[in-house]
């Protein structure tokens, strides 16, 4: 087997231990997985990493741009430039991220772990409690029939002492465990988290108050909204259907409109001075 090989559709070499087993029928996808996850590698910056949460969402929208333009082969001379300047200027921040990143995979799998153990006990405790229940009725059904056998007394009132005797113990709720704080290690869970950077305030200009337009009509004011029903000028308006009632539409809102049109320039007079 060669060690080495050219890609069948873009003639890239590639290196034997660089083969894997395609996943996806498209090969488009599996080079988007491929881009995606080594970019991803260098790009690795979190959200408190930033001052703000649209400087976060412009750096995310740069990440997708430089993956689009190498799975598309837009520009790929510039965007591999980018990316090698990203990375000389962002060199201690990326060793960074990937030995957080490492930790927290590993306080994850310790986590996992840990409540795999106590699944585990938990099924055991079930097991260990059935079984003594299944050991407590024999034992009371043996002393039941040892008890019949040996005694002259009444058999009734004999099955009917051991039955009272017999009655279930309404069981006892389990004591809830508390949840692990640390790991094995001594280290504390979350401990290896960067401080949160505090959020900004930022000046958002004055509130938002509603002014009704003025609208130049230069004719006669039509009627408002309230004095359409009451004067009955939607008597002879288009009923309104519950699929435009649905969508926010009422049978004012086109009675108005056409009142507005009708009456706008009536008193308009070009040449006319005012």
């Amino acid at each position: 087997m060669k060690s080495s090989g050219t890609c069948p559709q873009c003639d890239v070499p590639l290196r034997r231990n660089g083969f894997r087993v395609q996943l996806f029928e498209d090969a488009g996808v599996e080079k988007d997985i491929d881009i995606r996850r080594r970019i991803l590698r260098e790009f690795n910056k979190q959200e408190e990493e930033f001052a703000t949460l649209r400087e976060y969402n412009d750096y995310l929208e740069d990440v997708e741009t430089i993956i689009y333009n190498l799975v598309n082969g837009i520009d790929v001379l510039a965007t591999n430039k980018k990316i090698e300047a990203y990375k000389r200027d962002n060199r201690e921040s990326i060793v960074r991220n990937r030995a957080r990143g490492r930790t927290e995979e590993d306080e994850l799998d310790e986590i996992l772990q840990m409540e795999n153990e106590l699944n585990e006990e938990r099924a055991r405790e079930e097991q260990e409690r059935l079984q003594a229940e299944k050991r407590n009725k024999v034992q009371k059904k043996e002393a039941l029939i040892d008890e019949l056998m040996t005694s002259y007394g009444d058999a009734k009132k004999i099955v009917a002492s051991h039955t009272k005797v017999a009655e279930p113990e309404a069981p006892v709720a389990p004591k809830p465990r508390p949840k692990p704080t640390q790991f094995s290690s001594g280290v504390r869970i979350g401990s290896t988290r960067l401080p949160a950077v505090p959020i900004v305030p930022q000046d958002e200009g004055e509130p938002f108050v509603y002014a009704a337009p003025e609208l130049a009509m230069d004719g006669p004011a039509a009627p408002d909204s309230e004095r359409l029903s009451a004067d009955g000028y939607l008597s002879h308006i288009k009923r309104v259907g519950d699929a435009e009632r649905a969508g926010g539409y009422a049978a004012s809102l086109g009675c108005l409109r056409a009142l507005q049109e009708g009456m706008a320039g009536l008193l308009f007079f070009p040449g006319a001075d005012g």
